[in-house]
């Protein structure tokens, strides 16, 4: 994710990213995919952008963020094929925020 290099005024962008647990530290590789939202927002403000606004559309409370395969072991990707399939597609797929930036 990178908001540096963003020259343009009353740019306008939304970001959606899997939520990572924001009691735990966040992994700068982010290896299993997923991305605390306070992390983000950090992000996005020190490249100039203004917090706005979110979205919960994409929330899943059902995503523990804990599997051997990252993110990607939930539908759509099924990292882990057959493996407790049935079990990874009744949690659906991962819990992602939806975040809105503005350069001004």
């Amino acid at each position: 994710m990178t908001f540096f290099g963003v020259k343009a005024n009353s740019v306008v962008v939304d970001v959606e990213e899997h939520r990572g647990k924001p009691d735990q530290p966040q992994d700068p590789l982010a290896k299993l995919g997923y991305v605390r939202q306070d992390v983000a927002i950090g992000f996005a403000e020190v490249g100039g952008f203004k917090f706005v606004g979110s979205s919960e559309v994409n929330a899943n409370p059902k995503d523990t963020k804990d599997y051997p395969g990252g993110v990607w072991t939930l539908p759509p990707s099924y990292k882990l094929g057959q493996e407790d399939h049935a079990k990874y597609e009744a949690i659906s797929e991962s819990d992602r925020f939806i975040l809105k930036f503005q350069k001004p």
